[in-house]
């Protein structure tokens, strides 16, 4: 089995092991913002995580940290992973694959690059997530 396909098998495994998520928007209160206000959101989450539950906004970021971060853990072809349907395991209404918006994708990577610092806005409570559903620390 290639390394590229683990990342799919653990996550399944994380989700067939835990029904209840910290981050699940059935739970929480969602602001849904208009259409030309998505990216300008959608920038902010890169540096401050003071927003709250913002969506769409917040689809595209997780999708595109995930993007990066599954490309430097497994492999694999960042766009590739953008353009999934499955990269956020069908939980989030709101995640819209690369090929289908590539307008507001190309946007947000282009105004904070992919090499955005980590440590700031809704970044690191993402990673957090994100090391949790790929069991990166078991």
């Amino acid at each position: 089995m290639q390394k590229q396909n683990e990342w799919k098998i653990r996550q399944e495994i994380y989700h067939r092991l835990n029904v209840d998520h910290t981050d699940d928007l059935k739970s929480v209160k969602i602001q849904e913002v208009p259409e030309g206000q998505v990216l300008d959101y959608a920038i902010e989450y890169f540096t401050n995580d003071q927003l709250g539950w913002v969506y769409p906004s917040k689809s595209y970021v997780v999708a595109i940290c995930y993007s990066l971060w599954l490309t430097k853990d497994w492999g694999g072809n960042f766009w590739e992973y953008l353009d999934d349907p499955d990269l956020l395991y069908g939980n989030d209404p709101y995640f819209v694959p690369y090929s289908q918006d590539k307008g507001t994708y190309d946007c947000i990577i282009n105004s904070v690059g992919l090499g955005f610092d980590q440590r700031l806005g809704v970044i690191p409570d993402v990673r957090k997530y994100y090391e949790e559903e790929f069991m990166l620390n078991d």
